[in-house]
């Protein structure tokens, strides 16, 4: 019987490295936001608010993160996934930490696996450009 097993996570180091280069994006293209990067867990691993940021997005950005981190797609996904499912649209409305607007993109395993290593969800600008700065944070990572 095997009693431990190995979860794939994202280093103190990469998260920094994610949060970070989401910033720099926002920055060149004149926009505030709050970027988070949780591990696979949903524990937050990496935050960072830019000045003027919206205060109610630094929740939003993290339950992106965790979002995307406990399914392994993008948040954007949910919508059409949903569809006019009544049900599922005020089942999962429900529920605690979920959103389904973009903006939070898994952080795919860097040796290629099928696996997901984390999330980073961005929150304060857009959604497309929230999604951008997110993939900002992916690219600086090698996804």
């Amino acid at each position: 019987m095997t009693v431990k097993v190995s979860q794939p996570g994202i280093s103190a180091a990469a998260a920094s490295t994610a949060v970070q280069a989401a910033v720099r994006h926002a920055e060149a293209n004149g926009w505030r936001i709050n970027v988070a990067v949780v591990d696979r867990g949903g524990n937050l691993m990496a935050f960072l608010r830019m000045p003027g940021a919206f205060l109610h997005s630094i929740d939003i950005a993290i339950d992106k993160a965790y979002t995307a981190a406990s399914f392994g797609f993008s948040t954007k996904e949910w919508m059409p996934a949903i569809g006019h499912d009544d049900g599922m649209k005020f089942g999962f409305s429900n529920q605690p930490r979920l959103i389904v607007f973009g903006g939070g993109l898994p952080i795919p395993d860097p040796e290629g696996s099928s696996e997901w290593i984390g999330g980073i969800g961005v929150s304060g600008a857009s959604e497309e450009q929230d999604e951008a700065c997110a993939r900002a944070g992916l690219a600086a990572l090698g996804g």
